[in-house]
């Protein structure tokens, strides 16, 4: 009898998830076959994505104002913070120190290009509005926005300690929150079942549009960036699980992961798969506090997959002008990795700050024809980056909890289970 019912449960909670992959792989086919018409269809998956950030905002505001507001102990919030932070710098730092190995291994470019292609740089924000728009918008209305991520979670976090100093769990506005964080993740669900068919378009699209680019060096780096996130999913992601759940944590992570992964593959967003990581992070038994700041937080400053592709960019056009990346450059090539990647991914106003930062740096007197270059690295790498980044953030959530809630706190939760 239970065995039945546990088949039952599988097949319950995998019948969605298989439905969706398979409208990926179906979205690839067409988009191979027919170009042309998966442009058409392409805007069928930007409704869907486009629903996710409409929601994204107000739930990422609720949960973090809600958990700060509900708290009963202000320090249990700051070490949190302190932890997802320190860990967030950590895992990018190595992210960043794997793939310089690598690219010393496998060099992106062989030879230098002879035609380099150049593009106008635009315009940037200063170093100083970049500092602004990291803490604050201008207004209230510029926090309403996916764009204005971390300036909305900064927001987010003083109101819930003002909420908290005006009487915390008790006052109306708690409850409030508390319950508007309930209603967005209805909302979620609901959104939800239209997810196949825009995947089918998103995937359509995606082969349509970059499978005719992947060529020479450009090909040569994505064999060596694609099955890289793959590896890391399956060798480091297990590693920080067991180091933050202890037994049990490996299976338990394989067994949440794949959704998060899917989803984020899928709308190469972070922020999009806030909802989805909440879902898997409460089915975990994840304290409820650590996921409603880990994970908004995750969307916009975790990103070990950007840390990936920041040094594949950097050895990428050190190679196109006939340059190497000698052992000497390991310590500036990581500390910008962590800072454009981790720093900086979520700054409003900073058009593309990571490729900039990587041009002001390493190529200053080549700026015009290095940034193109770059953009389009990452574009062709952004989906598999943002898969390691989003999913990567409910794997963070169990680090952050061996530190809040002690060694143990799988064991409890699976023992509950």
């Amino acid at each position: 009898m239970s065995t039945a019912l546990d088949k039952k449960s599988i097949v319950k909670n995998y019948r969605f998830l298989a439905i969706m992959i398979a409208a990926m792989v179906l979205g690839c086919v067409f988009g191979w076959l027919w170009p042309k018409a998966a442009a058409a269809i392409n805007p069928l998956g930007k409704v869907f994505i486009n629903l996710m950030f409409c929601i994204v905002v107000p739930l990422v505001f609720a949960s973090i104002a809600g958990a700060v507001a509900n708290m009963k102990s202000r320090r249990r919030a700051g070490k949190i913070m302190g932890v997802t932070v320190a860990t967030f710098v950590i895992t990018g730092a190595i992210a960043a120190l794997i793939m310089f190995v690598l690219m010393k291994i496998f060099p992106p470019v062989l030879e230098a290009w002879k035609e380099i292609p150049s593009e106008e740089m635009g315009e940037y924000a200063t170093l100083g509005e970049m500092i602004v728009n990291f803490f604050t918008a201008s207004d209230f209305v510029g926090l309403l926005t996916r764009r204005a991520m971390l300036p909305l979670i900064v927001f987010a976090i003083l109101f819930g300690f003002a909420v908290n100093l005006n009487g915390g769990s008790e006052t109306p506005v708690a409850k409030l929150l508390t319950d508007l964080t309930n209603v967005m993740l209805k909302l979620v669900k609901i959104v939800t079942y239209y997810a196949p068919v825009a995947f089918f378009a998103i995937f359509a699209n995606l082969v349509a549009d970059y499978g005719p680019q992947i060529t020479e060096s450009y090909g040569r780096a994505l064999l060596v960036y694609y099955p890289l996130c793959f590896i890391y999913l399956f060798t480091a992601f297990p590693l920080f699980a067991w180091f933050g759940g202890g037994k049990g944590a490996v299976r338990t992570m394989f067994r949440h992961i794949v959704k998060p992964a899917v989803v984020s593959l899928g709308t190469c967003s972070s922020v999009a798969t806030i909802p989805t990581n909440m879902e898997e992070a409460d089915a975990t038994g994840i304290s409820k506090d650590v996921s409603d700041m880990v994970l908004p937080l995750g969307a916009t400053m975790h990103m070990d997959g950007s840390c990936f592709s920041c040094v594949l960019k950097i050895a990428f056009v050190l190679g196109v002008f006939g340059k190497d990346m000698g052992p000497g450059m390991i310590v500036p090539v990581i500390l910008v990795a962590v800072l454009s990647s981790v720093g900086m991914s979520g700054v409003p106003g900073g058009g593309y700050i990571g490729e900039y930062i990587i041009c002001s740096i390493f190529f200053p007197n080549q700026m015009e024809l290095a940034f193109p270059i770059l953009v389009a690295i990452g574009n062709l790498v952004d989906p598999p980056a943002t898969m390691i980044n989003a999913s990567g953030d409910y794997v963070v959530s169990y680090i952050v909890s061996r530190f809040v809630d002690g060694k143990d706190w799988l064991q409890k939760q699976l023992k509950k289970q």
